[in-house]
């Protein structure tokens, strides 16, 4: 049966209505934790996102000891904060789609709280991702309202043989992990194309599937918080303060919610606020 005819029922009265591909993203997250959606790249884009992917890997490695001296603390499959160095990868922060799901989750004020690049190793090698996690990690409490939104971004298809992602449905609405029984009964793994996004709520718990392949598989994960949880790396601090002067971009980076380093920088900082306020009135 076409996925766009009418489901059969009985007993309903009442129903969500999902008429967009954001509606439908929202309400597959709220409701199983988890949804695919298309990028809508262009080969060409892909290709630049790609190559730049891999020049900050090689870069990653070189800047900081090489695979071993990663290895030695297992960063050897990951670059922290690629938008620090490569401005493609703000844009691909910057994804309209991402952002219109994000903040009919989050609320209005988004705030991107890490972006790294993650190599699931070939030949079936361990890599830390491999492992259920959610990716506010050590929480064992659910909340009302998402506090944070992974957006993984497939740099390469993601299927059975490469290790595509496994998610345990609904888990973000359960205090405790599973039981190992539960789990291999209700594990799913998502397959998904090149280009897309695997859009999770970040309660869920979630893990990387073995690569049995000779190649790596690659991906950017973005996770997207309200503005109050604490960025894994100070993006403002790495950006410096004249990175961008686009109030909107500055907001998502943290720009506005840093931490003042003192009573004054606080007063300054509430000054500031609220000759902004008095401008935007007039």
């Amino acid at each position: 049966m076409p996925s766009s005819w009418p489901v059969e029922r009985y007993g309903v009265h009442l129903q969500n209505q999902s008429g967009t591909p954001v509606d439908q993203a929202v309400e597959a997250i709220r409701l199983l934790g988890f949804a695919v959606v298309e990028g809508n790249f262009c080969l060409e884009e892909l290709t630049k996102i790609s190559s730049a992917f891999d020049q900050m890997l090689a870069a990653t490695r070189q800047s900081h000891g090489g695979y071993e001296e990663l290895a030695k603390i297992d960063e050897q499959n990951t670059i922290r904060a690629p938008l620090v160095s490569e401005p493609i990868f703000l844009d691909l922060a910057l994804h309209p789609t991402v952002l219109a799901i994000c903040r009919r989750l989050l609320g209005a004020y988004v705030l991107l709280n890490q972006q790294n690049g993650i190599i699931n190793p070939p030949n079936a090698e361990r890599y830390n991702q491999g492992a259920y996690h959610r990716d506010l990690p050590y929480q064992h409490f659910v909340s009302s309202h998402p506090l944070m939104v992974n957006a993984l971004f497939c740099l390469d298809p993601f299927t059975a043989q490469n290790g595509a992602t496994y998610v345990l449905p609904a888990s973000h609405k359960s205090e405790a992990f599973p039981s190992d029984a539960v789990i291999n009964a209700c594990q799913q793994q998502i397959g998904a194309a090149k280009g897309s996004f695997i859009i999770m709520d970040s309660m869920l718990f979630h893990r990387g599937g073995v690569n049995s392949t000779d190649r790596a598989r690659r991906a950017v994960n973005q996770t997207y918080s309200i503005p109050f949880i604490r960025q894994q790396i100070d993006l403002p601090a790495a950006l410096g303060p004249s990175y961008t002067s686009d109030p909107e971009v500055r907001k998502l980076l943290g720009y506005d919610v840093s931490t003042p380093r003192s009573v004054a920088a606080y007063y300054a900082d509430r000054h500031t606020k609220l000759s902004t306020k008095t401008t935007k009135r007039r």
